[in-house]
């Protein structure tokens, strides 16, 4: 066996399909996406830093959101384009390592990112009046520095344990990027270790984030609760219908990819989330804060009026 083995140069990404027919509007439907995603989250950032009423926590952290998943569809995006036609569908090993290394930190970040403005949200409904002091600058640069944290730590562990396994079997991944699962499929060593820490460590960090969403959303029903008036208890309850939106989107569909029963398991489907979670969602979240919050429509209609006169 260690005769056998050799650290391969290159894998090989199948894709998402070989069928020509299908690959032009594939290609087509996947780029207006990822334009979609530059222009929104890029859009989204530029309107926090330039718009003085989004300059409070909510947005500081959305903006850091963005430009999550900005990178991570950078990440995957242009590489699965080029590949739909391309000859050579080949990515160093070296380059696999970082795109997966990539996917696994900025994914870690959107979750505890989440975890993070639903804690904002409690803060500003429990007690408005000190929201701006509960919620310094201080806090919340300590706060992003724990996510950032924990997402290195985290993709540093599954990173080295995955690209310290053997391929001897094959270097064609089955998928259009270099996911953990595919990775694992194609390794002849025991991935035994590599299940039990996704399950245990990346699992640990979603029942943190999980966790401390729902707690929050518990605290924040019973701040509404208090609040004699109807009309004050929509207004304070609508601040978080973007960020339940956000949540029930992303962490729904990273519960089902991840901690599903193996016989549920199919590479055509893996793909097909895979796609929902890398591109789609990052489109979406950019929308949903945008078009369900007047805050965000206010300097978005002023910068529009500026472009055009």
């Amino acid at each position: 066996m260690m005769e056998n083995y050799s650290i391969p140069n290159e894998f090989i990404l199948l894709g998402i399909t070989n069928a020509p027919e299908v690959k032009v509007v594939l290609f087509v439907f996947f780029l207006i996406i990822y334009l979609v995603i530059l222009v929104a989250n890029l859009g989204m950032i530029i309107l926090i830093r330039i718009g003085p009423q989004l300059h409070v926590p909510m947005y500081f952290f959305l903006s850091h959101m963005s430009f999550s998943d900005l990178c991570n569809s950078t990440a995957i995006g242009p590489k699965m384009l080029v590949d739909f036609f391309a000859k050579d569908k080949s990515i160093s090993f070296v380059g696999c390592a970082l795109q997966f290394y990539a996917f696994c930190y900025f994914t870690d970040c959107q979750s505890l990112f989440l975890a993070v403005m639903a804690f904002d949200r409690y803060m500003a409904i429990s007690n408005p009046l000190l929201y701006t002091i509960n919620m310094s600058s201080q806090i919340c640069y300590l706060l992003m520095a724990v996510v950032y944290m924990v997402a290195i730590v985290d993709a540093l562990i599954h990173t080295t344990l995955t690209f310290t396994l053997s391929f001897c079997r094959s270097n064609e991944i089955n998928h259009f990027f270099c996911d953990v699962t595919a990775l694992l499929l194609i390794s002849c060593s025991d991935t035994y270790v590599n299940e039990l820490v996704i399950f245990t460590v990346f699992g640990f960090i979603e029942m943190v984030s999980i966790s401390s969403i729902l707690i929050s959303y518990c605290y924040i029903i019973l701040s509404v609760l208090k609040i004699r008036s109807t009309d004050g208890r929509w207004k304070a309850f609508s601040t978080c219908t973007s960020h339940i939106t956000a949540v029930t989107i992303f962490q729904g569909t990273l519960l089902f990819m991840y901690f599903r029963p193996s016989s549920a398991y199919s590479l055509d489907q893996d793909k097909m989330i895979s796609l929902f979670y890398t591109l789609v969602i990052p489109m979406l979240n950019p929308l949903i804060y945008s078009l369900r919050n007047k805050d965000v429509k206010g300097p978005l209609g002023k910068l529009k009026n500026k472009i055009c006169s």
